[in-house]
């Protein structure tokens, strides 16, 4: 029974033609627990040594370390930018405070001692989004785990501080965004608090990762919908994990069934027909969100699963959140060429479309409306191509990141949200905060370039981490 459920895991790992499995895998893991300035917490050393051990039985090089001051999480980080060059799997899991101000995330070294917004922003805490832009950048696939959305006792001195009047600390993490090859997960949703659990144990999210994200034959984005389930159930629907993803293939951590300390034994497991198990799956993940008002998350569901079960309820959905209350009925399909399902795109037959830069604006002003975030600039740069798939996929179209004349007149047909379409206020600028996590050599978003070889390293990075974005 074993050898044939590893034989199972190993037939669809090979059929699956974009399936990424990684030859160097590095991950960055750190709990901070024993903070000088504020109380304790009582869980995330211990997060950190269960999430590393999990990772490092799955091959991982691992990154580790707990209680760490600034200096020394900076020192932690350069190690990891440096071993995440050219990565297939790079992973960054960090228990700890963590705290968003004016809706920028940072997690705190244990000496932090913040007062003020200035405080944050000159060295006592380090940017999320610079941070993971400057070490996981060179990686191919990269999986964010963050549980740091606890209540924190440095945001009342925050908004008391005389010299930040405006400031807006809140509770929880803010939102972010996937680049392309990118999941993101927090403990619990933007600006909520999630819950530390039983002194001396795990707290839900991490146990709930350890137990599921390394499972024999398990997918990522599904091992993350039996994490929104576990932690859902085990905290009596009090505490849901949130996430984003720009995945665009297949990955497993395990995906031939070797070890994985801490994760159930499933050896003596009855083998499921794979209809049935995928259909469990689906509707663990339907469950997880089918009462969510975030668009992004009923689009995850639809991108999973383009002829689910449940795409009619979540397209009625997203219809209703975007443009309100109506009496009319919107189905996407209607009016639709089939041969839109079957013919795929190209930058041929996309030249053929015959865009121009304005009709290229069109185009991002209406996948945003529909849901899918993109940055109206009239250029089809790598973003716009991600989102472009993530539309595609949604839809059942073959996803190829490029348009035909079949797809954009689907497209056009669409009920696209007014609060969109018809506004050209941040054309230039992202709908939303995102961590790009394209391919590429990292680079500093500060003024200038940092210079080549390890003083140019240190001095971006120490620049990235603590300089103003």
């Amino acid at each position: 029974m074993r050898f044939l459920i590893a034989a199972i895991s190993l037939a669809a790992f090979i059929v699956s033609g974009n399936t990424a499995l990684a030859d160097k895998r590095v991950a960055f893991v750190v709990g901070n627990a024993a903070y000088k300035n504020v109380p304790q917490l009582p869980n995330p050393a211990i997060d950190s040594k269960a999430m590393a051990r999990v990772l490092r039985n799955v091959g991982f090089d691992v990154v580790e370390g707990a209680n760490l001051t600034r200096d020394a999480m900076t020192a932690k980080l350069l190690e990891f930018g440096k071993k995440s060059e050219g990565a297939d799997v790079a992973v960054f899991f960090y228990a700890g405070h963590g705290i968003a101000v004016n809706g920028i995330n940072y997690l705190l070294p244990i000496d932090a001692d913040l007062k003020s917004e200035m405080d944050v922003k000159l060295g006592a805490a380090i940017n999320v989004d610079l941070t993971l832009d400057q070490t996981m950048s060179d990686a191919k696939v990269k999986l964010v785990f963050l549980d740091a959305c606890r209540d924190n006792p440095f945001a009342a001195k925050i908004r008391s501080a005389k010299a930040t009047r405006s400031v807006n600390v809140q509770a929880g993490l803010a939102e972010m965004k996937s680049g392309e090859g990118t999941l993101i997960a927090f403990a619990t949703g933007p600006g909520q608090t999630a819950l530390d659990g039983e002194a001396g144990t795990n707290s839900p999210f991490t146990r709930a990762l350890v137990a599921n994200i390394a499972q024999p034959g398990i997918e990522i984005q599904q091992a993350m919908t039996k994490v929104r389930a576990q932690v859902s159930d085990e905290t009596g629907k009090g505490q849901l994990p949130w996430g984003h993803t720009n995945l665009t293939g297949n990955v497993y951590l395990n995906p031939v069934g070797g070890p994985a300390a801490g994760a159930t034994d499933t050896s003596s497991a009855p083998v499921m027909a794979a209809s049935k198990q995928g259909s469990d799956v689906e509707l663990e993940f339907w469950r997880s969100i089918k009462d969510s008002n975030r668009v992004e998350e009923l689009n995850a569901y639809l991108t999973s699963y383009p002829n689910g079960t449940f795409k009619s309820i979540a397209l009625a959905r997203i219809a209703a959140l975007q443009d309100g209350p109506s009496n009319a009925t919107r189905n996407l399909s209607v009016g639709i060429d089939p041969a839109t399902f079957t013919e795929e795109a190209n930058q041929v037959s996309e030249d053929q479309v015959g865009l121009d830069k304005s009709q290229r604006r069109d185009v991002q002003r209406r996948l945003t409306g529909l849901g899918f975030d993109v940055r109206a600039t009239g250029q089809f740069d790598d973003e716009a191509r991600s989102v472009i798939r993530r539309w595609q996929a949604a839809r059942g179209y073959p996803a190829t990141g490029y348009l035909n004349k079949l797809q954009h007149k689907a497209l056009l047909s669409e009920i696209v949200s007014t609060r969109a379409a018809s506004s050209a206020q941040a054309d230039d600028e992202p709908a939303h905060r995102r961590y790009s996590g394209g391919g590429g050599r990292r680079h500093y978003s500060g003024g200038g370039g940092a210079p080549a070889g390890p003083g140019g390293l240190l001095g971006g990075m120490m620049g990235g981490l603590f300089g103003r974005r």
